[in-house]
């Protein structure tokens, strides 16, 4: 049964480890998707002149190149040097999927997808033994009970993966709502129509309100 952990780690030990001691402000994000070798990291906090010193002197970072920009954050491809601690790397190694990886204070947290409960094991194991203190911070079966409790159906469930496989929350977009309709063999109104009610749904779930809390409230008459 497919299951999701959130593992916390240090970026101490890791291939990030000296940008943090270097800039403690940084803050990472991972982009999901990136044809290259490397990671593609969005990286902000500090100047991009003091991101781009800290990237120069890290022994642990082979190359890098700036891919693009967002207001005050900048996405790289970065390569980490062989000898250096790869999370994300040993996730795929162990099966896993990083579904996403942030990172603030010198704190990654990783939310990967495994194949079932004993690889969670397997991987935090892997990740021990590289010194870099995992902490899982959450751990769920994707079961259609689940689902449930979420207020999803399998089909916005199944339809909420598939946009995340596919790019489609990505900024930017990956792939359009047309497309991703044409994947799922859906109509273009029928699945923006699925997105927004697995949105409400998670929305609902999430802040724990009624139906009666989220209802519109009655326009006043003139």
């Amino acid at each position: 049964m497919t299951s999701i952990a959130d593992i916390e780690i240090s970026a101490d030990g890791t291939g990030t480890g000296e940008l943090f001691e270097a800039v403690p402000s940084l803050s990472c994000e991972m982009e999901q998707v990136i044809a290259s070798s490397g990671h593609g990291l969005w990286l902000s906090g500090p100047s991009q002149s003091e991101i781009e010193a800290a990237l120069d002197e890290a022994s642990a970072i082979g190359t890098y190149s700036q891919i693009s920009s967002d207001e005050d954050r900048w996405l790289y491809d970065i390569e980490f040097e062989p000898a250096a601690v790869d999370p994300f790397e040993i996730v795929l190694e162990e099966g896993g999927t990083v579904l996403s990886a942030s990172a603030s204070n010198g704190t990654w947290l990783l939310s990967i997808r495994v194949v079932d409960r004993e690889s969670v094991s397997t991987l935090y194991d892997r990740l021990d033994e590289t010194d870099v203190t995992p902490t899982i911070v959450r751990l769920f079966d994707l079961a259609e009970e689940t689902n449930s409790q979420c207020g999803l159906t399998t089909r916005q469930y199944e339809t909420l993966v598939a946009a995340i496989d596919h790019g489609y929350f990505e900024i930017p977009r990956e792939v359009s709502m047309q497309e991703l309709s044409e994947e799922l063999g859906i109509s273009h109104q029928a699945l923006s129509e699925r997105l927004r009610r697995a949105y409400r749904a998670l929305v609902t779930s999430e802040l724990n309100v009624t139906d009666e809390e989220t209802a519109a409230p009655a326009v006043p008459s003139n």
